[in-house]
């Protein structure tokens, strides 16, 4: 079961070094980058059905009945490099 609840530690520096990893990137490089993270870190969970959970959320789909006492859209941020100057 893909776990929702609040679980990163560090996550202002987590995000600090996301950010700093566009940085310098141009827009499709950037979107080959997360591209990259995405596979990474979904072979790191490995399992089916909670990478399968992961989509539906991400993508704003409704979870199965079950699922849903756990789980909470998460709202994607824009990376700074993409928001116009």
């Amino acid at each position: 079961m893909l776990n929702t609840a609040p679980h990163l530690q560090a996550c202002d520096d987590f995000y600090e070094a996301l950010i700093a990893a566009h940085q310098g990137l141009t827009t499709p490089e950037s979107h080959a980058m997360n591209a990259r993270l995405v596979l990474l870190l979904a072979n790191h969970i490995g399992d089916q059905a909670t990478l399968q959970h992961a989509l539906q959320l991400a993508r704003g789909r409704a979870v199965p009945t079950a699922d849903r006492r756990a789980s909470q859209a998460v709202t994607p941020v824009v990376p700074t490099h993409a928001v116009a100057a």
